[in-house]
């Protein structure tokens, strides 16, 4: 009789880590939503406690963590509640960007419109030449060269829209230019940006909430802590909801999320990028060497918003943790709030670091194993060949860089199977002399080989 009972208890613990490792996708209607816990992902629940009181130190209302779509924690601080509204600030240019990938991809716009074209001649200061250059593309990026250096940075009236550089020479983290997709998503869809929100998005993946007005000019995005945890748990699932495309532009969610400009590599589509070389910040134009989150996954992105309203997807893990609240020094300040974001990855890095239980944390122990190789030669002329190999399913990105650390080439990107050796192939053709780096990210882990080509 006891060996029966151990042999169901070793089943069930067996088949709650299987679950854990598939992706869950919670029903459109209703509140069902799967849960898993700490313990049984083999995580360390004595770390639960110190990361709770953190988040209660910083003046934090909601934290939610999904593993693979379920929830491992979700915690409200105060008489907050899962049914509580809270704004998602600048965390929502992330939604905004989704909302022109989804437009674009139903042919009402194209990036390489000029924003003139949606909102008409003279819709900024600059000498018409210069506004002409600017594009939807460039809204997306912060690289309009619009001066953010104006007294009002939130002002999108045409006085306050001076010309600063020319479109694309300048990264500056300035809102009035990007509050400006909002009338370019109406105008090109023929609807409010509210209905343009519930139908294509709100609907079809469950979520709740509206846009409204904050000040004369920014419209901001109010929703409940699960529904931006839905939104996280999109993005991790590439835009698809269960079997339905959301965002069904591929190439678009892969610029999205991928270095838009070399100027920050550290930004896509108005997301945040982790393991960059390098990152700038709002209101300034210093360079920083490392990466926005050097405590999170180097694959991790983000929707980053004033006072700390973070979402953070981490591909290779499966993770998405959403964070709602007030700024953690309990004052209104702090356009985004990357060292809090950071402090929660090093308490959430020990909730799932090395304790016990091997089974449960595939996820971590995999990363011994896995490889990254040249194949002959190296030097190599036009075109060489890289290979890895992993010992588990994983999520696998492997990306060339030049040595000024800009995204050359994508040879990989998506779920790689263990027992086979993946081989890519880098064309140097149409490339210039040098030495460049291939980079293989696996289960938020990094190897780095250098390559040189020699014509």
């Amino acid at each position: 009789m006891k060996k029966k009972t151990l042999i169901a208890l070793v089943l069930c613990s067996f088949g709650t880590h299987l679950r854990s490792q598939t992706m869950y996708i919670p029903p459109v209607a209703g509140t069902q939503w799967d849960t898993v816990s700490v313990q049984s992902l083999g995580w360390n629940a004595a770390a639960v406690a110190p990361l709770h009181a953190m988040l209660e130190a910083a003046h934090t209302r909601a934290f939610i963590v999904l593993k693979n779509g379920r929830i491992v924690m979700e915690k409200y601080f105060g008489t907050f509640t899962k049914d509580s509204l809270w704004y998602w600030a600048s965390a929502g240019k992330s939604m905004t960007s989704v909302l022109v990938g989804i437009a674009k991809s139903e042919g009402r716009l194209a990036l390489s419109d000029t924003t003139s074209k949606w909102l008409g001649k003279g819709w900024t200061s600059a000498p018409p030449e210069m506004e002409d250059k600017i594009t939807i593309r460039h809204q997306l990026t912060m690289t309009t060269g619009l001066d953010d250096g104006v007294p009002d940075r939130d002002c999108t009236d045409r006085s306050c829209l001076l010309f600063k550089t020319d479109a694309g020479t300048r990264w500056a983290y300035h809102n009035a230019p990007y509050t400006l997709l909002d009338p370019v998503i109406e105008r090109a869809t023929g609807q409010s940006l509210n209905t343009y929100y519930l139908t294509r998005m709100r609907s079809k993946i469950g979520m709740n909430g509206f846009y409204f007005a904050s000040g004369d000019y920014n419209n901001v995005l109010m929703t409940t802590p699960r529904s931006m945890a839905r939104f996280g748990l999109l993005m991790l699932n590439r835009g698809v909801w269960d079997t339905t495309p959301i965002l069904n532009d591929t190439a678009y969610f892969r610029e999205m999320t991928t270095s838009s400009q070399t100027i920050n590599p550290s930004y896509g589509y108005l997301w945040w990028l982790n393991g960059k070389t390098s990152y700038m910040l709002p209101t300034l134009q210093m360079v920083f060497p490392g990466s926005v989150s050097p405590a999170a996954p180097a694959d991790m992105f983000a929707a980053l918003g004033k006072n700390g309203q973070l979402i953070n997807i981490v591909p290779s893990l499966g993770i998405v943790f959403i964070r709602m609240g007030d700024a953690p020094d309990g004052t209104f300040g702090s356009l985004v709030a990357t060292v809090l974001n950071n402090q929660i990855w090093e308490k959430l890095t020990a909730v799932m670091g090395s304790t016990t239980g091997a089974a449960g944390r595939a996820d971590a122990s995999v990363v011994r194993d896995f490889s990254l190789s040249q194949n002959y030669p190296n030097p190599f002329n036009p075109r060489t060949t890289i290979t890895f190999t992993v010992p588990a399913p994983g999520y696998a990105r492997l990306t060339v860089f030049d040595m000024l650390g800009r995204e050359t080439a994508v040879l990989y990107d998506g779920t790689a199977e263990p027992g086979v050796t993946h081989t890519a192939l880098f064309d140097g053709g149409q490339r210039s002399s040098g030495m460049y780096e291939a980079r293989l990210d696996y289960n938020g882990h990094r190897l780095s080989r250098k390559i040189v080509l020699v014509k």
